[in-house]
């Protein structure tokens, strides 16, 4: 399977939760013909990276200061099945910046989502990740919108992948 293939056939729209479709958005980033330019944009360009298995592109745009031995194969090992992002803010001053998000993501038939506040250094023109900051969250209440902005209730979508 290709990592194109991931992307839902009906849907035109980059994983990233922009409206753009992702040759448009995330691909130039994940093929090296476009840098981020802020730490938003790299967050999402890495959100939609872990979506479609772009791993080399998690590796390469990880600071080699916080690796900590993280290699492309302990990536590909896990089995997630991504629905959404949600990002809650970003800052940025000078060479850093931090992006507070959920990720959303089914594993096991359970939901649930990698809450964190990410933090980026800019060096050589170019940000990278560093750390994270993992919180606690709740999953949305059964009328809310769905984490996988589909326009649905979630109980009408995501909420029907647990059973």
């Amino acid at each position: 399977m290709k990592n194109n293939d991931l992307l839902d056939a009906k849907s035109t729209h980059c994983p990233c939760g922009s409206s753009r479709p992702y040759e448009q958005c995330c691909e130039p980033y994940h093929l090296g013909r476009a840098v981020a330019e802020i730490p938003e944009r790299l967050m999402r360009s890495r959100y939609c990276a872990f979506v479609l298995r772009h791993f080399r592109y998690l590796i390469a745009t990880h600071h080699p200061q916080y690796l900590h031995g993280l290699t492309e194969q302990q990536l590909a090992q896990g089995k997630t099945q991504w629905l959404g992002l949600v990002v809650m803010s970003s800052t940025q001053q000078s060479e850093y910046g931090e992006v507070t998000f959920k990720a959303w993501f089914i594993e096991n038939k359970h939901i649930d989502a990698i809450y964190e506040c990410s933090s980026f250094i800019k060096q050589d023109g170019h940000w990278f990740y560093t750390h994270g900051h993992q919180m606690q969250t709740r999953l949305p209440g059964r009328n809310d919108p769905c984490i996988c902005h589909s326009g649905k209730k979630f109980k009408q979508c995501c909420a029907k992948r647990t059973g």
